[in-house]
């Protein structure tokens, strides 16, 4: 379906084109100078010590978790209100993934709830920077450190995103970012792990390319000795050349986009204000050194308010040509988690009530002001039509 406002649609412009071309033109499309490239600034613009980059997320959440030496029997603490993929990535190291529930007014791990859930076999805690907004950091940090427990952020939302006058990148052992093509920051499909151990580091370099001691572009660039040795089982996760060659120039206009995003969500926020049949998102409290990514703009549903539920509203809103998604619906509602875990629903209500009501909007630095108010009158249109 063609929408008049896409989901997401990222902003390419004729830099990451050039920068593309060239990269096919020089014959080298694997992980290799590019990518080295894109990991030194990606260190320089968030003040980690160590990036490494991956061809996802996921990966890099992965093994995040692996380097820090969790498998199974291992437990590892996180929240149910979050893409599938923070969960799978513990699952796949064979730890058990322990949810833990939510603040309901800024959407991320509750570190109250967190407390509750550690048990002796509990390894690590993955706070997720929801939507961009910065996790409550400090008191998980307290909370793990007499206990030796790994903090491993999933920062797939938070490229740009403070907590406490610092980049979350520098917070607790790692933090995983996401260049999806939806992201603040695209290369198509990628991800960066950053970290200040320089052991970790060393590791995730070594299993995101088969274990092996050298990758490609060291074996290549050395004159007197191309030998390598696997010296353990790794994994095929590097970042090509290619997709390190989008996400250059995309972190340098990084901030000239947030910008733009910001601005629209202002004009969100002033469009809606007077809604009663929706919940804005909250913002973040002023003089704290926190700074919001803006990488999505929610809404929930007040359902008390309207004749249908959110996938109707979805769906109403698509017909129209607007875009729109949902962050997230529960790990635990989905059948797998269900099935393996035994979780069910009324397990973690206030995830549940989100879950249930939350729209995501069209926001991104591709679209205009027009954009913007096609979206606004889309939505006031639904409700209109569909008010009790």
């Amino acid at each position: 379906m063609q929408f008049n406002v896409p989901f997401g649609r990222p902003s390419i412009l004729e830099p990451e084109i050039a920068e593309v071309i060239d990269t096919l033109k020089s014959g080298w499309l694997i992980s290799g100078p590019k990518v080295k490239r894109f990991e030194d600034e990606f260190s320089a613009y968030t003040g980690a010590k160590h990036a490494i980059a991956l061809n996802s997320c996921t990966a890099a959440l992965q093994l995040s978790l692996v380097a820090a030496g969790i498998g199974p029997g291992d437990e590892v603490i996180t929240t149910p209100l979050t893409f599938v993929a923070t969960a799978n990535a513990i699952v796949h190291t064979g730890a058990v993934p322990v949810f833990a529930d939510i603040d309901p007014e800024t959407l991320n791990i509750s570190p109250e709830r967190i407390e509750e859930r550690i048990t002796p076999r509990t390894r690590a805690v993955m706070p997720v920077h929801m939507l961009g907004r910065p996790a409550d950091l400090d008191p998980i940090l307290e909370l793990a450190a007499p206990q030796r427990i790994a903090v491993i952020s999933d920062a797939a939302h938070a490229t740009e995103t403070h907590y406490h006058g610092a980049h979350v990148a520098t917070a607790g052992l790692a933090s995983a970012f996401s260049f999806q093509a939806s992201k603040t920051v695209t290369t198509g499909e990628g991800g960066m792990v950053t970290t200040s151990d320089d052991d970790i580091a060393h590791e995730i370099r070594v299993l995101r390319s088969h274990g092996l001691d050298k990758d490609a572009w060291r074996r290549a660039d050395e004159v007197r000795d191309s030998s390598y040795e696997a010296v353990e089982p790794g994994f095929n996760y590097r970042l090509s050349d290619i997709a390190a060659a989008l996400g250059i120039h995309q972190l340098r206009r990084v901030e000239e986009q947030l910008a733009v995003r910001e601005r629209h969500v202002r004009r969100y926020d002033e469009a809606f204000a007077g809604t009663v049949e929706l919940v804005r998102p909250s913002r973040l409290p002023a003089g704290h050194g926190n700074r919001h990514a803006q990488y999505l703009y929610t809404v929930q549903l007040c359902l008390e308010r309207l004749s249908i539920d959110r996938d109707q509203f979805v769906v109403a809103l698509k017909s129209l040509g607007i875009g729109c998604g949902v962050h997230y619906r529960a790990v635990h509602l989905h059948r797998y988690y269900q099935e393996r875990f035994g979780l069910r629903r009324g397990d973690y209500p206030a995830a549940e009530h989100v879950s249930d009501r939350t729209v995501s909007l069209p926001l991104s630095a591709a679209m205009t002001s027009r954009d913007v108010d096609d979206v606004v009158e889309a939505v006031e249109s639904v409700i209109g039509a569909n008010r009790r």
